[in-house]
């Protein structure tokens, strides 16, 4: 017995067994694992659930905080435009409060005139925009990819580009008349350049080393062109898209001021002429709400475009 044995013996303990060892040696026999206690088990999984419900309550506070940053403007603007004519500060005849604007443009909703007018503007502005789209994409890839189309047609569209749509407004009325061939060819006419101008900006921008590379792995023309030209493109060309869904709204606005009888340019007018301010306003609202629905709906489409971008 040894003397750890004999301790163990005075206390009335056992020491752990040993093993022997080919030479006769005490080899303490290694302790095995205690078997989890029955509730260890679930305060581990009690422990898991904490941690994650603290992650996701943090990215929650972090969300919520970034969209109280970003619509902190706007909460100013609205409290503003709500105050100032209530409190005398501003004339309310000209300028009255938020409230009795969307109290205007909910009867304008409810009598049907609100959506008479806006139906008439979006036709207009999506056929203008849509063939700008089909016309401009197409024709700035072949500027932007062939030399001698390029060189052919750059006097011409020096020359346009830096006359103003609204200069050839009454170009198109004398030409096409005042009805809605004029309108939607002048939404043409102005969303054409920022698309076109950006599509050759694109295909010219592309990075050379990426066109080197693709050649030198065996890539012909045409699918150079569809593998490595169009898709580092399209960044830039969404970008050219995106400014013409402004100019849809903005320069379709101006047509349907000087010669419609429908449409929300021809609402704001009319309202203005009659003196219904609240009206007008109303109108105003409704052709930001539709530009900024128009512009996240781009968005969303440019990044259904762009997956393969990584920033």
């Amino acid at each position: 017995m040894t003397d750890l044995d004999s301790v163990a013996a005075s206390l009335g303990t056992r020491p752990p067994a040993a093993r022997r060892n080919a030479k006769g040696m005490d080899v303490p026999t290694p302790a095995t694992a205690a078997p989890p206690e029955p509730g260890a088990r679930e305060a581990s999984e009690a422990r898991r659930t904490a941690r994650a419900a603290a992650s996701r309550w943090a990215g929650t506070r972090a969300r919520l905080g970034s969209a109280a940053k970003r619509s902190a403007a706007l909460v100013v603007l609205v409290a503003l435009w709500e105050f100032l004519p209530r409190s005398g500060l501003v004339d309310r005849v000209f300028v009255p409060p938020l409230s009795e604007d969307l109290a205007a443009g909910y009867e304008l909703l409810r009598n049907g005139q609100l959506a008479e007018h806006l139906r008439a503007s979006l036709i207009r502005s999506l056929a203008g925009f849509g063939l700008a789209i089909a016309l401009a994409i197409p024709l700035g890839l072949a500027i932007g990819w062939y030399r001698p189309v390029a060189e052919l047609l750059n006097p011409v569209l020096e020359l346009f580009r830096n006359t103003s749509p609204v200069a050839l407004l009454p170009v198109f009325a004398l030409i096409l008349g005042i009805g809605e061939t004029n309108k939607i060819v002048f939404v043409l006419y102005a969303c054409s350049w920022p698309i076109l101008l950006n599509t050759i900006g694109g295909v010219r921008t592309v990075e050379p080393l990426l066109i080197k590379s693709a050649r030198s792995m065996g890539l012909g023309p045409l699918r150079l062109f569809q593998k490595v030209i169009l898709p580092a493109a399209v960044p830039t060309i969404f970008t050219g898209v995106r400014l013409a869904g402004a100019y849809s709204i903005l320069v379709l606005l101006f047509a349907e001021m000087v010669g419609a009888k429908a449409g929300l340019g021809y609402l704001i007018q009319a309202s203005q002429s009659n003196f219904r301010i609240t009206d007008m306003y109303a109108g105003i609202i409704t052709i930001s709400a539709l530009g900024l629905a128009f512009n996240q709906v781009l968005v969303v489409v440019e990044r259904r475009f762009s997956t393969w971008r990584t920033t």
